[in-house]
């Protein structure tokens, strides 16, 4: 079960809500029915990208082998109540929320991919530059250029989540919306913006790391384990 969890990604900061210490507990009965609870680092945590997590668990949970029941809550968290009460009944976002949702959270999530695309690309591309590869270089390379690694693979991943061109013969750079490459001439500002969107992103992340460690008093906690 924690590994079907371990999918399931901070939309923010495109990491798996179990290395992020977001999973507080997870059992599962003999009889299949499976029970998970979420925490976040602040009480006041954007209740959209909270529900997307516990939407994402939700489903993840319910689609592994065996699985008769899942409950997914999120707790000390101010809306909770919306939250865990429009997960239980499968309602979207805008269902839950009401008048106070502005509409579903589709083109929210694609838009955090987009960034987890650009960040993702800073990360592949900075070993080639450490290499000697100039942005020249970079300009023409595709996916299939690349050294494999975990990073690269991620990317593919995030690019295909998106729609965009993520096999061995797709350009190395690409535009995180419309999926074309990147010239040589806007190849300077889109590196710029692909190391600025990593730093941010990777700041943050040890911000909420910080922020759920004090409030739960987590440092120094053993690895989450599943409990039936």
């Amino acid at each position: 079960m924690l590994t079907a969890l371990a999918t399931v990604r901070d939309p923010e900061l495109d990491e798996p809500v179990t290395d992020l210490g977001f999973v507080s507990s997870c059992t599962v009965s003999d009889e299949g029915d499976v029970q998970v609870h979420l925490r976040l680092p602040t009480f006041f945590c954007a209740p959209n990208f909270a529900f997307l997590m516990v939407a994402d668990a939700y489903d993840a949970a319910s689609a592994v082998e065996g699985v008769r029941r899942t409950e997914v809550v999120l707790d000390d968290h101010f809306a909770s109540d919306a939250i865990n009460r429009g997960i239980a009944a499968r309602s979207g976002f805008a269902d839950s929320f009401g008048d106070l949702a502005a509409g579903e959270l589709d083109e929210l999530r694609a838009d955090f991919v987009r960034k987890a695309v650009l960040a993702g690309t800073d990360r592949v591309c900075r070993p080639l530059l450490a290499e000697g590869r100039t942005t020249d270089d970079l300009a023409l390379m595709t996916l299939g250029d690349v050294p494999p690694s975990a990073e690269l693979e991620r990317l593919r991943a995030r690019r295909a989540e998106l729609g965009l061109p993520a096999g061995d013969s797709s350009a190395l750079l690409v535009d995180a919306t419309t999926g074309e490459a990147v010239g040589v001439q806007a190849l300077p500002l889109h590196l710029r913006k692909a190391r600025l969107t990593r730093v941010n992103t990777e700041a943050n992340g040890s911000v909420c790391r910080g922020m759920l460690s004090h409030r739960y008093s987590t440092r120094g906690e053993g690895q989450l384990e599943e409990s039936r």
